[in-house]
């Protein structure tokens, strides 16, 4: 218990007022600045994103070096699509009262737009390795951005600070503990014989690397968000008269303090924002540096086309998944039994649809902890890719031993917390210390190379959304664009292949409707 204190002061410390005023400010300035881009223009990131995913074209295979946006965007989706969304939303509420759903809410707000820009800057900075397979991320803009381009040392200390932190996420155990808590909830089942099992089927998706993971996260994505979805509807109607009392308390508590209630301890204004801001980054990882480490190994015509990818992650994740969690948990009023994490969830499904409820979230807790652990795995890999890309061959068998150590994290995590009778209080205090690390150092990586998104979006609604003028001679990539012969995008150097002259009032037209037609097939 003491140990536990100890844990949780370190939380509170770090994610104290001046952090959380750090977090509101940047996702503020690229809302403010981008003229409110991912809102007043979400129906194109929709139809462009999530409409095109539900054809045939949109689902298109990558080559064999590369995998498609839609691929990227599934195992994105499928990190983080997770427990966050369910048992991190439930703690959010059980931790911090109805009023941490608002702040999850004002997070996928600015976080639309934060991750649209680190995307965007992953893509725009990505690496090609050997075997000529796209890398990309926080540590590749780093790198190339503020250190190379800018002649700025200081982001080799904030590549070297992303990295600590995403080392420790690792060692955090990811999902399995939420995942063990749930089947031990739902099924009786002993909570660390579980996780042995369920490392030694994580460690079969992951042995054939991001293709198998890419495969795996295209088809149980999709349906697992569906599931989900249509369950806690499900909740919401059958208390639909409750629903309208749910939203005046998670607006009146977001600005008061919360009383105790029931088995609900009550709670400040402080620690209702701090637990929702931090599930919610938890959960859409908008800012945190980890899905652009992904969205950078996708084949994609221009980097705010794969942006645009992040931004609809977080609409898919929190204002719809998260809140139809939240609204599940409220309006089954059993969120303020004293019960936390995944229980709390479960409890609200069992409210409603009795043992039928308990085994439908027992299983979707697994797949989608499952899909975000193995999406997980890919963004450590783009890391070492980086890290290691000039040796090789030492890359490679590093790369083969962390296959075996990915899933041991998990057995150590979970049995630490069972043997020590400790509980969902302690993984998620540990969870929201390993994420204030990496999600500073990002926040503040994308603010100092702000200049460059501004000019990629520029560029990309002038090629794409016919707003502004293009800037002739413009490339979208800084130093690793889509090589002719490329499988995924033939058609991007089909200009390079005409001899005849274009007179030159008409070459940007021509070129601007080209880019067009590409993004649209792509």
């Amino acid at each position: 218990m003491h140990y536990l204190k100890q844990v949780q002061a370190l939380d509170s410390l770090l994610w104290g007022l001046p952090f959380m005023i750090f977090i509101i400010a940047i996702g503020g300035y690229f809302f403010v600045r981008s003229k409110g881009f991912t809102i007043a223009h979400l129906p194109y990131i929709l139809k462009r994103t999530l409409g095109r995913s539900i054809r045939k074209k949109g689902q298109d295979e990558g080559s064999d070096r590369h995998i498609s946006s839609f691929e990227a965007a599934c195992i994105a989706i499928g990190g983080t699509v997770g427990n966050g969304n369910i048992a991190g939303v439930a703690t959010a509420i059980a931790t911090g009262g109805p009023g941490a759903v608002f702040w999850i809410w004002v997070w996928a707000f600015f976080g639309m737009i934060v991750k649209c820009v680190e995307t965007s800057l992953s893509c725009y900075y990505r690496s090609r390795n050997d075997k000529g397979e796209f890398y990309g991320g926080t540590t590749y803009f780093l790198e190339k951005g503020l250190v190379k381009k800018r002649g700025h040392r200081s982001g080799w200390i904030l590549a070297f600070l992303f990295g600590i932190g995403f080392i420790l996420q690792f060692l955090g155990g990811s999902q399995a503990y939420s995942i063990a808590e749930s089947l031990n909830t739902c099924f009786g089942m002993n909570m660390i014989v579980f996780t042995l099992i369920y490392s030694a089927l994580l460690f079969y998706i992951i042995y054939r690397g991001v293709p198998r993971i890419a495969k795996f996260a295209s088809r149980a994505v999709p349906f697992m968000c569906v599931a989900y979805l249509l369950g806690g509807v499900g909740i919401i109607a059958l208390n639909i008269g409750r629903v309208p009392v749910v939203f005046a308390m998670i607006f009146k508590s977001a600005f008061t303090p919360t009383a105790a209630s029931g088995g609900f301890v009550g709670a400040s204004v402080a620690v209702t924002v701090r637990t929702g801001l931090a599930r919610s980054i938890n959960s859409n990882e908008a800012g945190q540096g980890s899905s652009p480490l992904i969205h950078g190994s996708a084949d994609t015509p221009h980097p705010v086309a794969q942006g645009l990818w992040g931004s609809a992650e977080v609409f898919v994740d929190t204002m719809i998944i998260c809140t139809v969690t939240a609204l599940s948990v409220l309006c089954s009023g059993v969120w303020n039994s004293g019960t936390m994490g995944a229980s709390l969830a479960i409890a609200a499904f069992r409210q409603s649809y009795g043992q039928i409820g308990v085994v439908f979230i027992g299983v979707m807790m697994f797949f989608f902890g499952l899909t975000t652990t193995s999406g997980w795995f890919s963004y450590y890999l783009s890391i070492i890719q980086h890290f290691m890309r000039r040796w090789p061959k030492a890359r490679d068998r590093v790369i083969s031993v962390f296959r075996f150590l990915f899933p041991l994290p998990n057995i150590v995590i979970v049995s630490s917390i069972v043997l020590t009778g400790n509980g969902p209080d302690l993984f998620w205090a540990i969870v929201d210390i390993t994420l204030a690390i990496p999600v500073f150092a990002n926040l503040l990586s994308i603010f100092l190379l702000r200049r460059d998104f501004w000019t990629l979006l520029k560029d990309f609604k002038a090629r794409y959304m016919g707003i502004g003028q293009i800037e002739a001679g413009f490339v979208p990539f800084y130093d690793t664009p889509p090589m002719p012969g490329d499988q995924a995008y033939p058609e991007y150097h089909s200009h390079l292949k005409i001899r005849k002259p274009i007179e030159k009032k008409h070459r940007e037209t021509t070129t601007l409707y080209r880019q067009r037609e590409i993004f649209d097939k792509a």
